[in-house]
């Protein structure tokens, strides 16, 4: 995957004397917590904690909202709303970092981020709670791909895998901790303070961090380089991507043949948007980089579609509580940073493919075993279990994919190529699950969403319908394995 430029200031030029050559990094210290990273390192990973904080608590405060704001009709658009700003704001930020480093579109993103919680949180009706989700989309797209580019432009080779790992760990206590902490604040309260809450949280990340990304990471990757201007038409095809995407939900949540107008106009922006936004080979698997960024949406989108009918499942087949069903996937967050661990040690380094094509078999394997406990002889702490093999794969491969971009991306195109690796990430979650939410509802899945806001008690949903989700999914994990072992570009030197 592509890991965008992580520093950006609005003076290129003035900015370009305090960017460190990369020998002057190289004999900086030996890991993320010495002292030329120490306060970047915590300043970012803060960042991530908070953004994993934010993405468990407002799911669970989510149907509260809706019922409060009369907007259960519109309850889907509140997450795909977020999702498709998502997209523009990704690849903005790409040639923004590209441009005049990471700074500038990172301090936007996260500023963007916190006034759309503030809508959100301040709504007195569904759709200004839907824009101010679309607004944080848009900060949500902007943040991740700056801290890719951060972390290209501020740590050396050697560092990379830690920091990963490090963001992956950060997502660990918030997804045990934040459905709980938020279902506590709704319940005391009120929805509203899960909203407004979190930017008053996001000051001490950026006192931290900005000054140091300034100092490390600021201004155009070739200080001596003429700037480049925005390329419009990367910018029309990121707007067309959102578009398409947005159309296609919209499509696959109403199954109606009038559903078929927007599905095609959907796919009329998609297909040439993702043709030039994403590296040329992608579709095919060509070695190199264009399998990384295939592996990361094969990867996400196969994982992310099957985990988001776990709970369903376990509630209306065998009985949990939408709590139990929840924690049941709780272990994974560890399992997860255990993964991510794991691939960063130096020793393992010459074996990262390895290890790649191992943790989509894995992935493969966990989504495979769950639907298992459809069969009532068999216990349910199989899902755990199997999810805890699953997120472990997934810990492996996911920070694998974005070390091996960065390794892959010249400094001047990190922002161009991490964008890319987010629109992979993104564009097949929202089309795995667009699918597997269509193949789920065509075989008597029941209503999911209105499952989410009644209760466990209202919704009986056919097995087969869950079968149609967890099996497909599978097969598409598996056919990552073998884009895994296609990630080493074809000729290498060194």
């Amino acid at each position: 995957m592509t890991v965008p430029d992580p520093t950006g200031t609005a003076d290129p030029a003035a900015a370009a004397p305090s960017v460190p050559s990369p020998a002057t990094r190289k004999r900086g210290g030996g890991s993320v917590l010495d002292r030329e990273h120490r306060a970047l390192s915590i300043g970012i990973v803060s960042v991530v904690l908070l953004i994993a904080f934010e993405a468990t608590a407002v799911g669970t405060a989510m149907p509260v909202a809706a019922r409060e704001l009369d907007g259960v009709p519109l309850y889907a658009f509140a997450f795909s709303a977020y999702f498709t700003t998502s997209l523009f704001g990704m690849v903005l930020a790409g040639q923004w970092a590209d441009r005049s480093g990471p700074l500038g579109a990172l301090a936007s993103g996260i500023a963007a981020f916190g006034a759309g919680l503030l809508v959100s949180g301040t709504a007195a009706a569904m759709w200004p709670f839907i824009l101010g989700r679309a607004v944080q989309g848009l900060g949500g797209g902007l943040v991740i791909v700056a801290l890719y580019v951060v972390v290209s432009r501020a740590y050396e080779e050697r560092l990379r895998p830690a920091i990963m790992a490090a963001f992956s760990a950060s997502w660990v206590i918030p997804s045990i901790v934040g459905p709980l902490g938020a279902g506590t604040v709704t319940e005391r309260l009120g929805w509203r303070w899960v909203f407004l809450g979190i930017p008053a949280l996001v000051l001490l990340p950026l006192v931290l961090a900005l000054p140091a990304i300034r100092r490390l990471a600021a201004g155009p990757a070739d200080p001596e380089a003429p700037v480049p201007g925005f390329d419009a038409r990367r910018l029309r095809l990121a707007l067309g991507i959102s578009v398409g995407a947005g159309l296609l939900q919209y499509a696959g949540q109403d199954l109606r043949w009038l559903s078929v107008v927007p599905a095609l106009a959907g796919a009329a922006l998609l297909v040439p948007a993702v043709r030039g936004l994403l590296p040329r080979g992608t579709y095919r698997a060509a070695r190199g980089l264009p399998s990384v960024v295939l592996l990361r949406g094969v990867a996400a989108g196969a994982f992310i579609s099957a985990e988001s009918f776990v709970p369903l499942m376990l509630v209306t087949q065998r009985g949990l509580s939408p709590t139990l069903a929840g924690l049941s996937l709780a272990v994974g967050g560890a399992t997860w940073a255990l993964g991510s661990y794991v691939q960063s040690r130096p020793r393992v380094e010459p074996y990262r493919e390895r290890l790649m094509v191992l943790g989509m078999v894995l992935v493969a394997g966990a989504i495979a075993a769950v639907p298992s406990v459809l069969v009532p002889a068999v216990p349910v702490w199989i899902v755990g279990l199997a999810w805890g093999f699953g997120c472990f794969g997934m810990g492996m491969v996911i920070s694998s994919t974005s070390v091996l971009l960065l390794k892959l991306s010249a400094p001047e195109e990190a922002g161009t190529n991490s964008a890319a690796l987010q629109i992979s990430d993104g564009l097949a979650n929202v089309m795995l699950l667009a699918a597997g939410g269509a193949a789920f509802a065509a075989l008597g899945g029941g209503a999911v969403g209105g499952h989410a806001l009644a209760g466990a008690e209202t919704v009986a949903s056919h097995p087969v319908a869950f079968a149609a989700v967890f099996l497909p999914m599978a097969a598409v994990a598996l056919a990552g394995a073998w884009v895994a072992a296609r990630v080493r570009p074809a000729h290498t030197t060194g």
